[in-house]
């Protein structure tokens, strides 16, 4: 008799608890249901289910997150970019300190060139009848971000070749977890043709019914918890191989709304506030946020950009500062809820001739209204720029920096936001010579900034 082996995954879920009520209802049914039937039942996390946007998170620093994991019984996870560069060194070394699920990832070093005791490189399970399952993971590779806070990553494919060598001398079925996009998941397919399974995330892509490139099964569930990936394997236990095989994603809009959702929900975020809620410093008067004019905050960020970074000018877009801080007191809560974004401060180095054609285009009529998602920003739209140390004479069609003529030859240093290195918005900036400034946030150098103006409190 053939036995049934279903898995469930989950990706890039990135702290929205919204949908974690419906997540963990469905799940615990299907466990009982699956023991209910004698099938076996596997659930795997492939990264980013961390993300400090959401105060929970950021109060626990990750640690909520795999409290979730712990309660639903994951077998195994993988981490994405979001638990790897938005977390300090220490913060990522002791997330997974009460882990009671396997943490698989095997393109993570220590500096000294060691693994985190907390990663394995692979895992390998055996279902009832005695097939054995080998686990491998690997994430995606933000080298340079991962080396200034204190890690080495080798290359994902080339380490998924050496793990692949070893597992398929000792598994019956080959599965990866990989936190690296749908690109390089059909990649390892092409690569690596033993891989029965590849459970993918990162690109946030969403297989409806699974994807088959050779015989290899590529499954993925999108983002935000929108799905839950279902991989359904029937084996034949004698001859220790698949002879059918399933995928889907299943919308989590349509699975029954569970009991106390709404307080759930409301739990989660409330937990984070109170333990956010820290007093930093008094404001003698309301600083008004704005996305399409001056103001007063957004300006003082990016004077805080500008010396954090001990640059010559700074610019940053409005639309980072969410909402207004009132009179009185500012609390850590306050600042996480304006600047959640997991976006740090950068100094980028361009000649005069390039920071002129990067302000330039900043002019552009496109910018203010344009709805942004992704690289960090957990905004609604990018709002007008703001500038320290940057003056444009439109009458003489003239860029000054530092009060003086902008000089075509110079390098100046420009301090600004990591987003804008990652995407498409100023070919120049991506293309520079830059330093990231890490682990600390915007709301670390806006905090900064508010003490050095306004005193710490007692």
């Amino acid at each position: 008799m053939n036995e049934i082996l279903h898995i469930y995954h989950t990706n890039d879920i990135h702290s929205h608890f919204e949908n974690w009520p419906k997540i963990r209802h469905f799940l615990e049914r299907k466990q009982a249901q699956h023991a209910r039937q004698h099938e076996e039942m596997l659930l795997f996390d492939l990264g980013d289910h961390v993300d400090r946007w959401h105060p929970y998170t950021e109060g626990t620093m990750g640690k909520a997150n795999v409290r979730l994991l712990n309660q639903l019984g994951y077998l195994a996870a993988t981490i994405g970019n979001n638990e790897g560069i938005t977390m300090p060194h220490e913060a990522l070394d002791t997330l997974y300190g009460e882990a009671q699920f396997d943490v698989i990832l095997a393109n993570l070093y220590r500096e000294n060139g060691k693994r985190p005791q907390w990663a394995a490189p692979r895992k390998l399970y055996m279902t009832k009848s005695g097939v054995k399952i080998g686990v491998t993971g690997v994430t995606a590779g933000f080298y340079k971000l991962y080396r200034l806070l204190g890690w080495q990553l080798s290359n994902p494919l080339e380490e998924l070749g050496k793990q692949m060598d070893i597992l398929k001398n000792e598994a019956d079925i080959l599965i990866v977890l990989s936190h690296l996009g749908i690109h390089d998941d059909r990649l390892i397919a092409k690569l690596y043709p033993e891989v029965d399974l590849v459970l993918g995330g990162h690109t946030h892509h969403v297989l409806a019914k699974g994807e088959m490139d050779g015989r290899t099964l590529l499954a993925a569930a999108g983002k935000y918890g929108y799905y839950i990936g279902h991989v359904k394997l029937e084996i034949d236990p004698a001859a220790k191989k698949i002879v059918y095989q399933s995928a889907r994603a299943l919308p989590t809009g349509n699975f029954q709304e569970p009991p106390g959702e709404t307080a759930e929900i409301e739990h989660y975020y409330f937990e984070g506030k109170k333990l956010l809620n820290q007093k930093l410093v008094y404001l003698p008067e309301k600083l008004e946020s704005d996305w399409f004019r001056e103001n007063r905050l957004a300006g003082l960020l990016c004077d805080a950009v500008m010396e954090w970074c001990d640059a010559d000018c700074a610019f940053l877009n409005a639309g980072l500062v969410l909402d207004s801080l009132e009179h009185g007191p500012v609390t850590k809560f306050d600042l996480h809820r304006i600047l959640p974004h997991p976006i740090n401060p950068c100094l980028v180095e361009l000649t005069g001739e390039k920071l002129q054609e990067v302000l330039l285009s900043t002019l552009d009529p496109k910018w203010p209204h344009l709805e942004l998602k992704g690289l960090g920003f957990r905004g609604k739209i990018m709002g007008r720029f703001i500038y320290r140390n940057i003056g444009f004479n439109h009458a003489l069609q003239k860029i000054e920096v530092g009060g003086r003529p902008l000089e075509p030859d110079r390098i100046y240093r420009l301090g600004t936001i990591d987003m804008y290195t990652f995407g498409d918005f100023f070919p120049h900036i991506r293309e520079a010579k830059i330093h990231y400034f890490m682990p600390e946030f915007l709301r670390d150098v806006m905090e900064w900034k508010l003490l050095k103006e306004y005193g710490q409190q007692d």
